[in-house]
């Protein structure tokens, strides 16, 4: 079982001090894949660092700008480009004078999360690349996955990582083809398991304070999937959309469109393998069975 946390105190606007360094503001966007809603975090004193300034919404600008009223907000950080992290990056550096860093749009496409189509940051970031300010250094982290042009942040001063939607307290992870790659998440997570962090800040819900056994459960969890769709092959070939119900039978049947994308996803990674093989080439409405 993934140890989720979920208990969260805020009030929607409001920026609340989470720790030394950290401030929060949430968007009023609850969802079912926003959990209460987008956590824009704001980092330093005096001049500042935002990320994921969430959704194209003017009250949660204007509860940014009164936040940092009497401060500079000269970076703006990226973790990925759907539309509950991007959108207002570019109204808030508008009135701030920022600069915005981060990965372009791929332009590949999701089935179940939109994308702010062709969002591009005044700077493209590399991996391992530093974004520094008075008091504060990150280091950004490529952490493909979620979505291709998804990148964590580190906070050195803290050994903080910002997690963006790679890793979640409240939930489990979308993974979903085409933009999303399985094969890239596992790696992507043993990557930010091999820093240690202390503090795991995801863009939705509250903190993880276990950052190492929360992400060996949440790398388990993928395990006893695999496992789960191996197990329902062996009665013969299967399509995702027979087993979508009955693998994800515990989940709101709202997000049974986007579990079954994830389905895909764990099949194309198992297809990688050589585990299971698909009738022709593997997609969302192929027939697969065991190898």
């Amino acid at each position: 079982m993934i140890p989720f946390v979920k208990d969260m105190q805020f009030e929607y606007g409001r920026p609340d001090q989470v720790s030394p360094l950290i401030r929060r503001v949430v968007a009023n966007n609850p969802g079912p894949f926003t959990f209460l809603g987008t956590g824009t975090y704001i980092i330093g004193d005096g001049e500042l660092a935002v990320i994921d300034p969430g959704p194209d919404d003017p009250i949660h600008l204007d509860a940014l700008l009164k936040a940092t009223e009497g401060q500079t907000i000269s970076a703006i950080l990226i973790t990925h480009t759907h539309i509950d992290h991007s959108p207002l990056a570019r109204p808030l550096a508008a009135r701030t004078g920022a600069t915005i860093f981060g990965l372009p749009d791929p332009a590949t496409g999701s089935a179940d999360e939109d994308v702010e189509a062709g969002f591009t940051p005044d700077v493209v970031i590399e991996d391992g690349q530093k974004i520094t300010g008075p008091g504060w250094t990150f280091e950004a982290i490529h952490t493909p996955g979620h979505a291709s042009n998804h990148v964590c942040y580190a906070l050195e001063e803290e050994n903080a990582i910002f997690s963006g939607d790679h890793i979640m307290g409240w939930s489990t992870t979308i993974v979903s083809p085409p933009d999303g790659d399985m094969s890239d998440y596992y790696a992507s997570l043993d990557k930010i398991d091999a820093r240690a962090f202390a503090t795991l800040w995801p863009t939705h819900g509250p903190p993880v304070t276990e950052v190492a056994p929360f992400i060996s459960a949440y790398r388990a969890h993928r395990k006893a999937r695999e496992a789960q769709i191996i197990a329902a092959l062996q009665s013969g070939p299967r399509r995702i959309s027979d087993m979508t119900p009955e693998l994800y039978a515990a989940v709101d049947s709202r997000l049974h469109p986007a579990a079954a994308r994830s389905l895909l996803a764990c099949l194309l990674h198992l297809v990688k393998t050589g585990a299971v093989r698909a009738d022709g080439d593997p997609g969302p409405t192929s027939t697969y069975r065991l190898s």
